[in-house]
């Protein structure tokens, strides 16, 4: 008996013993998980944003050519979609024409000016020699004198009328110039080219489709993403730009992506919704107010490819 005694008394020992190094380490690891946890802050309202780049038309017309789809890699000044440029060749041909008739108006009108300038002088030189011959009582009558007077007034408003031609034809020049210049844009935008670099997403527009001026016909989603995590502002105060974060992607368990805070809102979420709260009316129950943090990724660009705008994420930021 005294044997069985023995052996349950030193099992229980080592029972207890056990127990006791179990209890240390389950505190240890609390108080390693306590000390963590202070030092980081993290929320589940999070997601992934980017830049969205909605492509619309800046004319009107008929689709000739699709030349995207859906969730295509673009390169910036890609051609997108192809509008039919027929109706605006002949247009910019048109302008054309009218700019070389309205050049060749005013090459005549400064033609008829350097005849009127020509006159003029003439008749001035006459008036004046005639003048002088009539102070010297060298046969000139009056009547001469003054018919030499009323030529060189003539020449003079002739020439003057050629002078307001010749800048009404330099208006009308500069008119059609214009005209020139918003053909050659019209025809240019038959042709409409992506403006970043980026994947095609919510593609509306189709081959022989008729589209109007501003309708928007795709979006391009460039590769630049970054977080908008929305931390309560009790979670703010050891928080600040260039911490470090460790981002968890829900669609991609296991996998843990790198960053910084870039930027905190200067201002709740609230604040800027389309209706505010307007506390200072009615009952008022105190809510805590998120605040929108920017997180940028540190993870190289091709790491990124699976990242979308919208995928939701766990930020967690090492405050201390």
């Amino acid at each position: 008996m005294s044997i069985i005694k023995k052996a349950i008394r030193g099992g229980w020992e080592r029972i207890t013993s056990i127990g006791i190094i179990a209890g240390i380490a389950v505190l240890i690891c609390a108080g390693i998980y306590i000390v963590w946890a202070m030092s980081r802050e993290s929320t589940d309202d999070a997601f992934i944003t980017g830049h969205i780049i909605s492509v619309s038309a800046r004319i009107s017309g008929y689709v000739d050519k699709v030349l995207a789809s859906d969730n295509q890699s673009v390169g910036q000044g890609d051609i997108l979609v192809e509008l039919d440029p027929h109706d605006f060749q002949v247009n910019l041909d048109m302008a054309s024409a009218n700019l070389s008739t309205a050049q060749a108006t005013e090459k005549q009108s400064r033609a008829q000016a350097s005849i009127a300038s020509v006159e003029a002088s003439r008749s001035e030189k006459d008036y004046n020699r005639y003048q002088q011959l009539f102070d010297a009582k060298a046969g000139i009558t009056q009547q001469q004198l003054d018919n030499a007077s009323a030529a060189a007034r003539s020449a003079q408003a002739q020439l003057e009328s050629a002078n307001s031609q010749i800048a009404a034809a330099q208006a009308k020049v500069a008119e059609e110039k214009a005209a020139v210049e918003q053909a050659e844009l019209n025809l240019s935008y038959t042709k409409i080219i992506a403006p970043q670099a980026g994947l095609v997403t919510q593609k509306s527009v189709e081959q022989g489709e008729h589209i109007t001026t501003g309708q928007p016909l795709l979006a391009i989603v460039p590769p630049e993403i970054w977080v908008v995590a929305n931390f309560k502002e009790t979670q703010l105060k050891h928080m600040k730009p260039g911490q470090q974060v460790t981002i968890k992607v829900d669609a991609y368990s296991g996998k843990t992506f790198k960053g910084h805070v870039d930027s905190i809102q200067a201002g709740t979420g609230s604040v800027f919704s389309l209706l505010p709260a307007e506390n200072a009316t009615g009952n008022y129950i105190k809510v805590v107010q998120r605040v929108p943090v920017k997180i940028v990724f540190d993870e190289d660009a091709n790491d990124l490819k699976k990242l979308s705008p919208g995928m939701s994420v766990i930020p967690v930021v090492k405050v201390k």
